[in-house]
């Protein structure tokens, strides 16, 4: 076959993990070093209430996730092609997502964390275009929480790193699914040579 369902549910099951460390990642942003006190008291960076993994690289990659994983296995989708056709969709899908998910991880690292510092709670970092990501001899000026520029940028690196391979993985099935409508007729032309 042109076609390699196969290869879309190995796809859709590769994105299932990528989502729930997505998911984590963005859950962890909101909890620094597991104390909550910061989320009541408002203190985190603007950019984590956008919820970039949780949303974009978490829920909204479900999506393809699972139409990619059951692609073929569902008893209501009447041919191939219209299962392809589901996936590319699925797909688009999944890249805006995943595209959401980088886009606000970036501006987040960008941004830098609020922090408590000599002068109050702010955004020390928030003019220097993320170079405080290759200075840590800078990163002690965040007196509260502790370590909290450790664990942004980690955190943000990671769902930066996932969002590129969610939407390597999204972007492929795109593909898949595009060359597969595009040869179908010459698919059942081959098939049906074969068992004449």
């Amino acid at each position: 076959m042109c076609c390699s369902v196969g290869f879309a549910r190995s796809l859709g099951l590769a994105l299932v993990p990528l989502a729930l460390c997505s998911v984590l990642a963005n859950l962890l942003l909101l909890f620094p070093m597991g104390d909550v006190a910061y989320v009541q008291q408002d203190r985190l960076a603007q950019y984590v209430w956008y919820f970039g993994g949780l949303g974009g690289g978490g829920v909204l990659m479900l999506v393809p996730a699972v139409v990619f994983s059951t692609l073929g296995k569902c008893g209501c989708c009447w041919n191939e092609s219209l299962m392809m056709c589901g996936s590319v969709l699925a797909a688009v899908v999944g890249l805006l997502g995943s595209s959401y998910s980088f886009v606000v991880s970036g501006f987040a690292l960008v941004q830098g964390p609020q922090c408590f510092t000599v002068m109050g709670w702010t955004y020390p970092f928030d003019d220097q275009n993320a170079r405080y990501v290759l200075e840590p001899e800078t990163w002690s000026q965040c007196l509260q929480p502790v370590n909290i520029v450790e664990w942004n940028v980690t955190l943000l690196s990671v769902l930066l790193g996932l969002s590129v391979l969610e939407f390597i993985i999204c972007l492929c099935q795109l593909g898949n699914g595009l060359v597969n409508a595009v040869c179908r007729p010459c698919c059942y032309k081959q098939e049906y040579s074969l068992n004449a």
